[in-house]
């Protein structure tokens, strides 16, 4: 079976895929986390790969970056490959001084200035929402290994760079953790497609203290979310 990014067998594709960003963070995952694995996409060099987690089948596929990309391999992969969750795993800047590097949040709402939704589905807003059920999993099993986990808003920017700064409203309004680039599609697509998606983010710099991770660290250094995430689907 072949969409117009994805050239994978429909079996190949498990029902349940971690989503990174970075293709090579994908297989850090797989070599690092996974059994028996198999590449099953290597389109435009965005290499997926199905593999076994706890005797759980498990998708990694990276999405690349930003909103139109999100869109693009998440509506694939729930649409033609028979996947029922999602659940991004990415990196984030953090807007709160109590927020470190490393530090770990869950999404519950994703805010943005996007035209996405509009575009998708017709449908004109600025917020959308993680799986309720799917959350309650992710912070059950925070508890039980103990890894502290923030559980908020963010924004989700169209723009890594911009000349203006006119988001300060809407995220000031809605108490936003962090920015990222990915939430808003992904939340969206799935409540449209009647699907479950869940977002988790690592903080890699912070506007208040300045610190900022390497690419290096943003790469091979986040298995505290990683961790994290496969267990609570396994």
């Amino acid at each position: 079976m072949a969409t117009a990014h994805i050239m994978s067998n429909k079996e190949d594709i498990a029902s349940i895929v971690i989503m990174p960003g970075d293709p090579k963070r994908a297989k850090f995952i797989a070599d690092e986390f996974l059994t028996n694995v198999k590449e099953v996409n290597n389109v435009r060099n965005m290499l997926a790969y199905t593999g076994y987690y706890n005797n759980k089948k498990i998708t990694v596929f990276p999405s690349g970056m930003g909103i139109p990309s999100m869109g693009i391999y998440a509506h694939e992969l729930f649409s033609f490959y028979d996947v029922d969750t999602i659940i991004r795993i990415g990196t984030c800047g953090s807007y709160k001084e109590e927020l470190d590097l490393f530090d770990l949040i869950l999404v519950d709402k994703s805010y943005s200035d996007s035209n996405f939704a509009k575009s998708y589905s017709g449908v004109d807003t600025n917020v959308t929402m993680g799986n309720s059920e799917l959350n309650k999993k992710i912070e059950n099993t925070a508890q039980q290994l103990n890894k502290k986990l923030y559980v908020g808003n963010v924004f989700c920017s169209e723009c890594f760079y911009s000349l203006k700064n006119e988001n300060s409203k809407l995220i000031a309004e809605h108490d936003c953790l962090a920015v990222e680039m990915e939430s808003f599609a992904l939340f969206h697509i799935a409540e449209k497609l009647k699907k479950k998606a869940s977002v988790v983010l690592t903080v890699s710099d912070s506007f208040i203290s300045k610190k900022e991770t390497t690419a290096l660290e943003r790469e091979k250094g986040l298995k505290d979310m990683i961790h994290l995430v496969l267990e609570s689907i396994s």
